[in-house]
């Protein structure tokens, strides 16, 4: 992984952000102008860029995987081209964050028969779906069972993968991924937040409480994965949950690329803002890693905002 981690750097936020850079692929040198995208290939790199703001620690971690197929070698048969691209963001301390960068591949594509197949169809989506919803849970109970993590730290889990022409975004929590299309940001993760309407639904549903924006007056996010000390085991009906919420698109030439950020980005600028900042840095330089730097930089010009779920205990400092 080639993210780059500044300490010393005083940026107003904590974030870790990827950038997928998608664009037709070079063939003979001919550039199609049908409206058919049957021959569209995503060309996928990445940049990305993590730095601790004003907190004291790091608690967010990624995960950067351009080509999947051949870094998993034998394990994994699937459409080209292939990546995965992961963002963990976490509070009640950095070990639950840590942990799913340490496994997150292990729970996806080693402890079980992730599906194989040579074409992307609806059954291989929507085992694909499956498979990383078992991960999600199997790596919740994990956390649970790790006698070296606090059962208060947890973290948000957002994970992009990209199979041939297809993008599949699963999110746990509120770090956001956001596809680029002609220049429109195309959100593709909701925030798992008091603000989701549906999620404070189901939180009142199964027993829990909005406070001030927080979950039982304690979390800022409805979804994580750990914080088993506001979990009730072998219950469905928990108010917090590691449940993820999926979503897809097919990728075609008018899809440019794809950001996934940690909230300290997204508690400072919308969507569409940080869609024109990346967009006007690929045109100027076409570097990614220089424009999640940049991203990140923008964020605080917007103003200073520390990243994470945090809880009400953390927002008095010391």
């Amino acid at each position: 992984m080639s993210a780059v981690a500044v300490p010393e750097v005083e940026v107003e936020v904590e974030v870790a952000v990827e950038l997928p850079r998608m664009g037709l692929a070079n063939t003979d040198g001919a550039t199609s102008v049908s409206a058919e995208t049957l021959q569209f290939v995503p060309n996928i790199r990445s940049g990305s860029f993590a730095d601790i703001g004003p907190r004291r620690y790091m608690e967010d971690e990624h995960i950067r995987i351009d080509d999947l197929s051949a870094h998993l070698g034998s394990l994994l048969v699937c459409p080209l081209p292939s990546a995965f691209y992961g963002v963990f963001d976490g509070h009640g301390g950095p070990d639950a964050a840590a942990y799913m960068k340490r496994h997150a591949m292990r729970f996806l594509f080693e402890d079980r028969e992730f599906p194989q197949a040579l074409q992307v169809d609806d059954i291989y989506l929507q085992s694909v779906e499956e498979c990383i919803r078992s991960a999600f849970l199997q790596a919740d109970l994990a956390l649970a069972d790790n006698l070296d993590i606090s059962r208060s730290s947890g973290t948000t889990a957002l994970a992009a993968l990209v199979f041939g022409r297809q993008l599949l975004v699963a999110n746990t929590g509120d770090c956001r991924a956001v596809l680029c299309r002609r220049g429109i940001a195309m959100e593709m993760s909701r925030d798992h937040r008091a603000n989701y309407a549906e999620e404070c639904e189901r939180v009142a549903a199964s027993g829990g409480y909005i406070e001030d924006g927080y979950l039982n007056g304690v979390l800022s996010v409805t979804r994580a994965l750990g914080d088993w000390d506001m979990k009730v085991p072998d219950c469905s009906t928990s108010p917090l949950i590691a449940e993820p919420e999926f979503q897809q698109a097919t990728l075609s030439e008018d899809d440019e690329f794809l950001i996934m950020g940690c909230d300290g980005i997204w508690d400072v600028m919308t969507s569409q803002h940080a869609v024109s900042v990346v967009r006007r840095g690929l045109r100027q330089h076409d570097d990614p890693e220089r424009c999640a730097r940049e991203l990140v930089m923008e964020a605080e010009l917007q103003g200073p905002v520390g990243g994470g779920p945090m809880q009400p205990e953390e927002l008095a400092g010391d």
